[in-house]
């Protein structure tokens, strides 16, 4: 089960979006959400395990294109200390049909994961932003967070 809300968590935006760690000054932010479509644990022995799911979500922002719905999938590795590392990669369209991907990871520890925009089409495309990104809330299922970064 913890691996369950430590998946959820960190999935999201997991799955999209977040604050920038560079010097350069956040200009975009939002709000994005996912709610869970599936997820299996393995158990890698030695209390390692190895938490994958998939979950549709939103994202939209006031100052940004990012008013987006589609996918995200990824994976939670939890180490026998309970320290858990999540990486994701999600893809969701706007209104007109301009797509964008991005990848993330947030590490054990941390209050704040990190995204990179890994493509797009349209509006999205030939861009490089990225940022930071914080889970608000979870119930296990589904994921509130917001997001801030560098979309110039």
């Amino acid at each position: 089960m913890k691996e369950k809300k430590l998946f959820f968590s960190g999935l999201i935006f997991a799955a999209s979006i977040v604050v920038s760690g560079s010097a350069l000054a956040d200009n975009c932010s939002g709000n994005w959400t996912n709610t869970g479509q599936s997820s299996d644990t393995i158990d890698l022995g030695d209390g390692h395990t190895l938490t994958t799911w998939f979950a549709r979500g939103s994202v939209s922002s006031a100052n940004s294109p990012f008013n987006t719905v589609g996918a995200c999938g990824g994976y939670v590795l939890t180490t026998p200390d309970g320290k858990a590392r999540t990486v994701y990669a999600c893809t969701r369209k706007n209104k007109d049909g301009d797509s964008i991907s991005d990848s993330g990871s947030m590490e054990p520890g941390d209050d704040y994961g990190t995204w990179t925009q890994q493509g797009g089409t349209g509006v999205f495309a030939g861009k490089r932003w990225s940022g930071t990104w914080r889970v608000l809330n979870s119930d296990g299922q589904t994921t509130l967070g917001t997001f801030t970064g560098n979309c110039n």
